[in-house]
């Protein structure tokens, strides 16, 4: 049996790449963005196949029609895959206010506003599997990100919880974590700050590092399409998916110090006990 996808986010990136291969092998897609009209090219394509709907996470009330048109169309869902989001480029004194909260919106409520409207459908029909796009940085953070990070390490908190209230329902959930991918993340969708000097050092910190890194530190985007179509087809999916070699590279030695750490200050730790 086809599946019936709901993707954020639907019209470049990883959204995109992720229509397409879904479509590609037969299933229907209700593709969701601000700008439905940039996916006009898979309408003629895929015809009823695909549903482009106008969607702006941020606004609950749309989320929630959104699903309802989903639903009026196709019956039912089978995978949701919480993708819209964008890049904060700064540092934490540099980001305004304004900066990181528009950044929570989109990054944390709007994925908060999709997960709320599609759980009362995934509950009555007792399956569904709920997909939310994070970053290796939803476990480690950089420099100069901190609200960007802060946005997906919130994701991950939630999901941490949604999981344990939603599993005896039969919904599964995955949260993404992709590595570094030549996407436009980092690109027209991006916010900057306005920088300080002072913390230009930071900056070139960050571009010399990545001047060391191995050529596949950075991934082709395309090859992401065949792992998200294995992971919403795999049984027992897991709670974690990481894509591409830079997490493999760093997240293992960034769990193994936290460990460490744990296990050096374990005597003033149990001591806070008072018992």
């Amino acid at each position: 049996m086809s599946k019936i996808w709901f993707i954020t986010g639907a019209n470049r990136g990883f959204g995109r790449i992720w229509t397409e291969a879904a479509l590609a092998r037969g299933d229907k897609v209700v593709a969701t963005s601000r700008r439905p009209d940039a996916l006009q090219d898979l309408v003629e394509n895929y015809g009823d196949a695909i549903l482009p709907l106008e969607l702006d996470v941020t606004d609950r009330n749309r989320a929630i029609a959104a699903v309802v048109e989903a639903l009026d169309a196709f019956g039912r869902l089978d995978v949701v895959v919480n993708n819209a989001g964008y890049g904060l480029f700064g540092a934490v004194e540099e980001v305004s206010d304004k900066q990181v909260r528009d950044q929570m919106e989109v990054n944390f409520f709007g994925v908060l506003n999709v997960t709320q409207a599609v759980l009362p459908q995934f509950r009555k029909q007792g399956s569904g599997h709920l997909i939310q796009v994070t970053s290796m940085g939803g476990v480690m953070a950089f420099p100069n990100l901190g609200g960007y990070h802060a946005s997906k390490w919130a994701v991950e908190g939630l999901t941490e919880s949604l999981v344990q209230e939603v599993s005896k329902f039969g919904i599964k959930v995955t949260l993404v974590e992709p590595g570094g991918y030549e996407t436009d993340w980092a690109g027209a969708s991006a916010v900057h700050a306005a920088p300080l000097p002072q913390y230009d050092f930071i900056r070139q910190d960050m571009m010399a590092m990545a001047e060391r890194m191995p050529a596949n530190f950075v991934g082709n985007p395309a090859a992401t399409g065949p792992a998200i179509l294995k992971l919403v087809d795999a049984p027992e999916p897991p709670l974690r998916l990481l894509l591409g070699v830079a997490p493999t590279l760093m997240i293992g030695d960034i769990y193994a110090k936290r460990l460490q750490t744990w296990k050096d200050w374990e005597h003033v730790t149990i001591a806070a006990t008072g018992k």
